[in-house]
């Protein structure tokens, strides 16, 4: 959520920021709206005290009188109630509806970021070569040879969008959690394992809802009656756990991550680029997580893109590093940098990693603050986040930068202890 006084003080600059995202009549009209009745929530608080303090003058003037045995001049203090509730009554639905307006709008996005969508998007740093392949299966293809994941039980199991990883590959993925896992703890990050059912508070801190309330799996309200939800990703538990929190300004950095599957209703992919585990309603993915103070926004964020791309290039894939222009960023971020594993069957690159800086925008939606050093106020926190990674990409690029002439696949140096082998080979 943006800054209520930054629009007060320099509406221009927000409208400018905001046009990068969206069109800058809407930007208009909304911050008109937000602005008026941020007007009208500040006139009915100014009236709603002054009402407090006459009723308390008049209750002093009555108790007086009273205690004179004269005959009040003024009503019985039960007389101003009604009036009270009624503007207290419309401060509460003025408040509502600019909270609704507030949460409405997108993050800033940061000064190096350019408008547009995915057209704009700029290249910043490329690890190795495409491979030489003579002739690209897909990894779909390649998995049913290899007996790595059965589709079609997948689909018998979960309906479509869905899979199961079998054998090697059931093993594949899971020494790819757990090496991540192991990689994270070294960096520094503590291990959290949350629960997969949240409550729709959660996701309203994260910045997903409302807007994309249903890109998710709920509860009925029967079930859940305060609302609870699968989570997309552990970036909406991990932020979500420290929710109403004054963190410890000592122990920022807090660097936290987390493995858990993510569930999505996002249509499952059809198109060549998004088929088998490219795309789907389940993956596993490990995420990891930084709350900052602001002066250490930009070192935690250039650590954790710094930290992906070296455990892609360690699993010694090919990959690029792309800036995000502000249309094709998450909206709750002010700036997301793609870390992009290179596909030889679609002669494409796909994102396995979004490491993004939200500054105070999801701080300010869960109340996550910290309090300065030698004083009393309390200031919100920065948060970043970035998939330190998502398996079910991870698993298909490996299939298709590492296949062989023969059929078999090559496992990359660092999972070859826990397969206990160094190639992947058909079934006969």
């Amino acid at each position: 959520m943006l800054d209520m006084e930054l629009i007060r003080k320099d509406r221009e600059a927000v409208a400018t920021a905001l046009a990068k995202r969206l069109d800058p009549a809407e930007v208009n009209r909304v911050l008109d709206e937000i602005q008026r009745l941020d007007q009208e929530r500040r006139a009915l608080i100014t009236g709603i005290d002054a009402e407090r303090q006459r009723r308390k003058a008049e209750a002093r003037a009555y108790a007086a009188a009273k205690r004179a045995g004269t005959e009040p001049e003024v009503s019985a203090p039960e007389a101003g109630r009604k009036q009270l509730a009624e503007l207290e009554a419309e401060l509460d639905e003025v408040q509502s509806r600019l909270r609704g307006a507030m949460s409405e709008l997108p993050n800033l996005p940061a000064d190096d970021v350019v408008a547009g969508g995915k057209e704009a998007n700029r290249v910043v740093k490329t690890f190795g070569e495409p491979p030489v392949i003579e002739k690209v299966r897909d990894h779909v293809e390649l998995s049913r040879a290899l007996g790595l994941v059965d589709h079609e039980r997948g689909v018998k199991l979960g309906g479509s969008g869905f899979w199961m990883y079998t054998g090697l590959g059931a093993q594949l993925e899971w020494a790819l959690v757990n090496w991540l896992i192991e990689q994270n703890i070294k960096a520094g990050y503590e291990f959290l394992l949350p629960p997969h059912l949240l409550l729709d508070t959660a996701g309203f801190a994260a910045g997903q809802f409302p807007k994309f309330y249903d890109d998710v799996y709920h509860l009925d309200r029967e079930s859940a009656p305060r609302g609870q939800f699968l989570l997309p990703t552990a970036e909406t538990a991990i932020l979500g756990a420290y929710q109403d929190e004054i963190l410890d300004t000592a122990a920022l950095p807090l660097k936290r991550f987390a493995y858990t599957p993510c569930y999505r209703r996002e249509a499952a992919g059809s198109h060549s680029d998004e088929r088998g585990t490219v795309r789907g309603h389940q993956f596993n993915k490990v995420e990891i997580f930084q709350f900052t103070l602001p002066e250490q926004a930009d070192a935690a964020l250039e650590s954790m893109v710094g930290h992906v791309e070296s455990l892609v290039e360690r699993l010694g894939l090919h990959h690029q590093t792309s800036l995000l222009a502000a249309g094709d960023a998450s909206a709750a971020m002010r700036k997301t940098l793609d870390i992009e594993v290179w596909m030889p069957s679609t002669g494409k690159y796909k994102e396995v990693s979004s490491v993004s800086w939200g500054g105070d925008y999801q701080a300010r939606r869960a109340a996550i603050r910290y309090r300065e050093p030698g004083g009393k106020q309390t200031r919100f926190v920065h948060t970043l986040n970035g998939s330190a990674l998502a398996t079910s990409r991870l698993f298909p690029a490996i299939l298709e930068q590492f296949q062989q002439p023969d059929g078999s696949v090559l496992v990359p140096q660092v999972l070859r202890d826990r397969l206990g082998t160094d190639r992947l080979t058909p079934r006969r």
